[in-house]
């Protein structure tokens, strides 16, 4: 019998191009760049304009990966979208992005982990290659969460900034990048994160009704708790499970949500500085997309350095935690 593995063929990003600096913020919001650095590590973030949506960023993600791979839209078999902040709740983002790409005997699906997103994403696909299902398999993180930041709240629209990562996942035999993946969810949770989309009831079930607009919001106290606690022990399981040690791991880039959270779990995993990625300080918690862009800015700026044994991790409303090791080689 084959032993087939999953190979990262090649890895991009799109960002929005609109710079928005703390500085900025002190024109709409009682704040400095000192309360918000200080307590995010946030200096500037990315924020897209009216007419780009989550889609547009995670088409131009997905053209960007296939011309870097110059792979052939028409192997790709399965499109995934972990899409949280989508413009509409249909059609999915994953079957636009299809038609964008040119990718037609794709099977499509949207994914909703919010930052977790991208790895539980990661998971399927990696289940999909590793049955026999699919063979060749496009992952899109993608996320436009300022659109549903409310910019009066200054304990959450400091944090966000938008963004758009891809990868392509494909079958191979006797070798893996994906050495594990692990997953968690705590539906107790549920309330530390929301964004709660209420349309409007028929007048003949109930009068008066409209509909509400949604923002984010956060029990910031109770998220951090969540992290500290659970994530750990998480990604401990996972080096168990692979039977990795955490001096083995070349790179360790966590879910870029907040400077002191980044830094609070490298030093609880025991991980030396210089291994840590993290660039949020310029663009902010990016959701599902973060990790994806931070490895592709990383490899460009030299911060990274191929062939790396990485550990990704993530959390996020549901709430939900993700973490895993990958291969990364030099023509990513």
């Amino acid at each position: 019998m084959k032993n087939i593995g999953a190979k990262i063929i090649a890895l991009d990003c799109e960002t929005a191009q609109k710079i928005i600096t703390n500085d900025d913020l002190t024109k709409i919001l009682d704040t400095s760049d000192e309360w918000i650095s200080t307590r995010t590590g946030i200096k500037q973030r990315r924020v897209t304009d009216k007419d780009k949506s989550s889609t547009d960023l995670g088409i131009e993600a997905s053209k960007k990966v296939i011309r870097r791979s110059n792979f052939d839209v028409n192997s790709i078999d399965l499109i995934i979208a972990a899409c949280s902040a989508p413009e509409d709740i249909y059609p999915s983002v994953s079957c636009l992005i299809q038609k964008a790409t040119g990718a037609k005997n794709s099977a499509c699906f949207d994914l909703r982990g919010a930052c977790a997103g991208f790895i539980y994403s990661l998971n399927c696909a990696y289940a999909f290659i590793k049955s026999g299902i699919y063979k060749n398999i496009l992952i899109v993180a993608t996320d436009t969460t300022t659109k549903y930041t409310d910019w009066s709240d200054r304990s959450t629209s400091v944090l966000f900034g938008d963004g758009a990562g891809a990868v392509i996942l494909s079958a191979q035999e006797n070798d893996d990048d994906i050495i594990g993946v692990d997953l968690l969810a705590d539906g107790a949770c549920a309330d530390y994160i929301t964004l709660k989309i209420k349309g409007k009831t028929c007048p003949l079930v109930e009068k008066g009704t409209d509909e509400t607009k949604p923002f984010i919001q956060m029990k910031g106290k109770d998220v951090y708790k969540f992290v500290m606690t659970k994530i750990p022990s998480e990604i401990e399981e996972l080096l168990k499970k692979t039977n990795t040690k955490i001096e083995n791991i070349d790179y360790f880039i966590p879910h870029q949500s907040n400077q002191r959270m980044i830094d609070g779990l490298s030093e609880r995993l025991g991980i030396e500085s210089q291994k840590v990625i993290s660039n949020i300080k310029d663009y902010g918690n990016m959701s599902a997309a973060s990790i994806l862009v931070a490895i592709r800015e990383g490899i460009d700026s030299n911060k990274i350095n191929l062939p790396a044994k990485i550990l990704i991790s993530a959390f996020g409303a549901g709430m939900t935690g993700a973490s895993a090791i990958i291969k990364l080689d030099k023509n990513i």
